[in-house]
């Protein structure tokens, strides 16, 4: 049995991805900062942003947990394919 080829993630797209949600929320809290309103109104935008950035996470996270599980039950169902596969023999005659 081979296997698969899996999609690997290189340093650079992982670096990427970090450093380009840093910009996002470092920017954001700053213009929040600089924001010509009331102080209450920053804080509200600010539990806002906070609030998206959590909720993203956790998205994440679900969407991947549900990727690991799809892939391990294709690998739990070839696994038991491969065994009734070996197990099997074309040419045993039962004895009746």
């Amino acid at each position: 049995m081979t296997k698969p080829i899996r999609p690997t993630q290189t340093t650079a797209f992982y670096a990427q991805a970090v450093l380009s949600f840093a910009v996002s929320v470092a920017s954001m809290v700053i213009a929040l900062a600089y924001l010509p309103a009331a102080a209450w109104v920053r804080a509200f935008l600010a539990l806002g942003l906070l609030y998206v950035v959590t909720s993203t996470v956790t998205l994440c996270k679900v969407v991947r947990d549900r990727q690991e599980l799809v892939e391990v039950s294709s690998r739990v169902d070839q696994a038991r394919l491969d065994k009734l596969l070996a197990e099997h023999d074309p040419f045993k005659v039962d004895a009746a």
